[in-house]
């Protein structure tokens, strides 16, 4: 099945952890010409063009998004380094594994997640929207896509993460007014939320490890496996690929095993060296 991404420029911010490492391997292997953000580790970035075989097709841009700026930079130097920019996937976030209840957190640690995960987004898709407003649609009428990266912690909440559970129930509000506002640039354009569960990734690994986290995780998931990092970014290249989601818009596709807000498991139903296994074999 033709995906219809060939050809396109995708911009994938905090591309350098681990769903960002997979949605570049995911959209590379489709044909796309990729532009790669990261801010804290941006030579992992040349190390994955290189280990993708995509010298002359990739593009590695630094920037701190929380300033507006740094994100209209990152997008004019895509757009230079392409020709245009046609996919946007806004991945990039924090997650402070330490817990924290809202009585106790610092006011610090609130506003850089919510700048980071939230800010950070609207200034993406902000400058994404200026791009497209200048260059206007494609002529072969393949529509622009934005695809944000929400959590289900937007969807129920965390308990010690409420600043997180905040930014990513934000998200939510971007997609239900941007898709409304990039059809009057063009009139193909589409945006959506994947929104993962527990996913195994770097950031995620220290909570993962702790005995019994994924027992607490898995409780709620009728399938009793955590998501692997390409899980999300197949995905997200389903709704950003005009050959297979080209009707679809303002969705939020949850990937994170049929997760439910109430408890469907036992301790002793969740098999955690099984889980593990699982995400080693795969």
């Amino acid at each position: 099945m033709d995906s219809g991404l060939s050809g396109l420029t995708a911009l994938i911010t905090g591309a350098s952890g681990g769903i960002g490492g997979a949605l570049a391997r995911a959209f590379a292997g489709e044909g796309c010409r990729l532009a790669l953000h990261a801010n804290s580790r941006p030579e992992a970035l040349s190390d994955q063009v290189e280990a993708l075989g995509l010298e002359g097709r990739a593009s590695v841009h630094v920037a701190d998004l929380r300033a507006w700026e740094q994100a209209e930079r990152m997008l004019s130097e895509a757009v230079a380094a392409h020709g245009r920019v046609d996919v946007c996937i806004v991945n990039a976030g924090v997650w402070p594994p330490e817990d924290a209840p809202l009585h106790a957190v610092s006011p610090a640690r609130v506003r850089d997640v919510l700048e980071v995960n939230l800010h950070g987004a609207i200034w993406t898709a902000r400058a994404f929207a200026r791009a497209l407003a200048e260059r206007g649609p494609r002529a072969d009428g393949r529509g622009a896509s934005v695809c944000l990266i929400g959590s289900t912690a937007g969807r129920f909440g965390e308990a010690g993460h409420l600043a997180y559970a905040v930014s990513k129930a934000g998200l939510h509000g971007l997609m239900r007014s941007l898709k409304n506002e990039l059809v009057r640039l063009d009139p193909y354009a589409r945006v959506n939320v994947v929104e993962p569960g527990w996913t195994a990734t770097p950031m995620a690994r220290a909570a993962i490890e702790t005995p019994g986290h994924i027992t607490r995780a898995l409780q709620t998931m009728p399938v009793r496996q955590l998501a692997r990092a390409r899980d999300i970014a197949d995905a997200a290249l389903f709704l950003s690929a005009p050959g297979l989601a080209r009707h679809v818009s303002g969705e939020i596709l949850t990937v994170a095993g049929g997760m439910e807000g109430r408890r469907l498991w036992a301790p002793g139903d969740i098999d955690e060296a099984r889980v593990r296994d699982r995400l080693a074999d795969s």
